[in-house]
């Protein structure tokens, strides 16, 4: 059976499609040793019969599937590769082999709960915005979080022209709340507070869908389970 060959790489758990697409177009893949440019994304392949290369090494869908959750800690880059020497969430997979790339991210300031893998259907799920996933935050604020604060964080608030949508928010203390977004812009909770006249002093995600950070230690990763990878796929 034929797939289309950004398809194949995402599901060898080399990239997303997307990032698939963009290695493509940097000339970074090669099937039967040719290298496939720009104007061949519609290129399909046989899993079976085709090599398909991928800077330099053969990929392979046969490999085992890999899901992760890491307690990210602050100071920590959401990527595995180093832009500017910075840490990276890789860098904490001790005893990892396999090649495994994040779903989502976190700033480079907050911390906790991300998910790792190198399923690349899966990873596109949960990122693509259409499937309005649950994530769960835990929020600390410079200054005492007022109900006029809250009401528009619920309701949603225009950033760069573009409202965001609704969201849940519980006030914990004087400065702290949770809130559970189903978007995930840059910054973005930061970037909410700092609209309605607050900054966020300590950012922690502790939920994925159903995935719960729980007790994992700041730097430390854990297997999903099998009902947790069944969640997921759900």
């Amino acid at each position: 059976m034929n797939i289309r060959l950004q398809k194949y790489i995402a599901d060898c758990g080399v990239a997303s499609r997307r990032k698939a697409e963009e290695m493509i177009r940097a000339g970074k893949v090669k099937v039967n040793g040719v290298l496939v440019g720009s104007s061949d994304l519609g290129v399909k392949v046989d899993p079976a019969k085709d090599k398909v290369e991928v800077d330099g090494s053969l990929i392979s869908s046969l490999e085992k599937r890999i899901y992760i959750k890491l307690n990210k800690p602050r100071g920590y880059v959401s990527s595995c590769v180093s832009q500017k020497g910075e840490a990276t969430i890789c860098d904490l997979l001790k005893g990892v082999k396999e090649r495994l790339y994040p779903v989502g991210r976190l700033d480079q300031a907050s911390e906790g709960l991300m998910l790792l893998t190198n399923d690349g259907e899966m990873a596109n799920k949960l990122m693509h915005p259409r499937y309005e996933h649950e994530k769960e935050y835990l929020v600390t604020c410079l200054l005492p979080v007022s109900s006029y604060q809250l009401k528009n964080l619920q309701s949603g608030i225009v950033i760069e022209g573009e409202k965001t949508r609704p969201a849940q928010v519980k006030l914990l203390d004087h400065k702290e709340f949770s809130i559970i977004l189903r978007e995930g812009k840059k910054r973005q909770i930061r970037r909410m507070m700092e609209e309605v006249g607050n900054k966020v002093k300590y950012l922690k995600r502790v939920r994925i869908k159903n995935i719960q950070l729980g007790s994992l230690s700041a730097g430390k990763f854990a297997y999903l389970s099998q009902a947790e990878i069944n969640d997921l796929l759900s």
